[in-house]
């Protein structure tokens, strides 16, 4: 039997508000929540409630339509002014995925192009329902490229969730691990817990066996041994931020490529163009770092005393000459032979695509 497809975020413009699941309770608890605010929104995305670099872009585009609809201005300069006020709030709820910088700017230009408030607001809700569309589109997309490097019965390491739940449907690792799974390949996956937070081991498990997929929790440090025993093919992992030089993904990645890089096992990145910000480098972003009790603590159980320091950066940076190939929409690149094509393409893409 065929699974409802996962929806983690739905736009009702009609109420208006935002609907998602509140993924900080899986797996031990399946629960859709929603916002009617802004605050709202960014109170979810900033405790994780709404994650994953594309389902960040498709929230940040939700929330700046939303604040168009619910905004009382009588000027349309009023109008755009609160709206960029909103969507600064969103702005500093994560400051290292760039899908959602990029969600919230799609809406914003397509307000700037409006004539009135009533056309801005007709503008906000077409464009955040395109990023939302365009995320679906790319995610198969994404599979349907990666189909073509997972060999049957490839053994299969992940990191992190990738899923359809860090999207607006499918996912991007887990979309190209779902799409060989539906072409008849007979694969397995190797899901890393993904300390501090896991993801892996909580949503990453819940999503892979909701869908009939043979998958194996293992904690982040036993995926080496893995690899030295032969028993990965390949690793598959997502992308939160795609610059010149590296790619920027949950703390834990380049761990995991440099190990792969030892046992010459080949590396993916999966994620669309919109994670890609070419013109940017290594240096030049803020890695997030979050609270100490998410280390201390475990579900609110206490693993280290409450007093000792704790440095806990949300993503690490994998160089590019760690990485075989990025699986995305277009085809699968490499950095930083392909650094040119990529922004041509970006140049290309306008409102009606994200």
């Amino acid at each position: 039997m065929t699974m409802e497809p996962l929806r983690p975020i739905i736009f009702h413009p009609h109420i208006p508000a935002i609907e998602y699941i509140e993924q900080t309770l899986l797996p031990d608890r399946y629960e859709v929540r929603t916002a009617t605010t802004v605050q709202d929104l960014a109170d979810a995305i900033r405790r994780l409630g709404i994650r994953g670099a594309p389902a960040l872009g498709c929230a940040g585009a939700c929330g700046v339509a939303l604040s168009a609809l619910l905004t009382k201005a009588v000027s349309l300069p009023e109008f755009i002014l609160i709206v960029k006020s909103d969507a600064d709030i969103l702005r500093q709820t994560r400051p290292t995925a760039v899908n959602l910088f990029y969600g919230i700017d799609m809406v914003l230009k397509a307000i700037e192009t409006a004539r009135s408030i009533e056309e801005a607001k007709s503008k906000a809700v077409d464009a955040a329902n395109g990023v939302i569309e365009a995320d679906i589109r790319a995610c198969h997309a994404i599979g349907k490229t990666g189909v073509s490097i997972i060999p049957d019965g490839a053994r299969i390491l992940t990191h992190c969730n990738a899923g359809a739940l860090a999207c607006a449907e499918w996912g991007t690792a887990l979309g190209v691990i779902r799409s060989a799974h539906e072409s008849g390949k007979k694969i397995s996956v190797y899901s890393c817990e993904t300390r501090p937070l896991l993801q892996g081991a909580r949503l990453t498990t819940w999503e892979l066996l909701r869908d009939g997929i043979d998958v194996t929790l293992i904690t982040d440090s036993m995926a080496a041994v893995l690899m030295r025993k032969r028993e990965i093919d390949l690793v598959v992992v997502g992308a939160d931020r795609i610059v010149s030089d590296a790619v920027f993904n949950k703390i834990g990645t380049y761990m995991h490529a440099v190990c792969a890089k030892a046992h010459n096992i080949p590396f993916y990145i999966a994620a669309p163009l919109s994670t890609f910000d070419a013109e940017s480098s290594e240096d030049q972003v803020i890695i997030e770092e979050r609270g100490a009790d998410e280390v201390r603590k475990i579900r609110n159980c206490i693993i280290g005393p409450e007093t000792v320091p704790v440095w806990n950066p949300a993503f690490d940076a994998t160089p590019v000459d760690l990485i075989t190939g990025i699986i995305t929409e277009y085809g699968i690149f490499t950095l930083p032979r392909d650094r040119d094509a990529i922004k041509q393409l970006k140049k290309g893409k306008d409102i009606q695509e994200y």
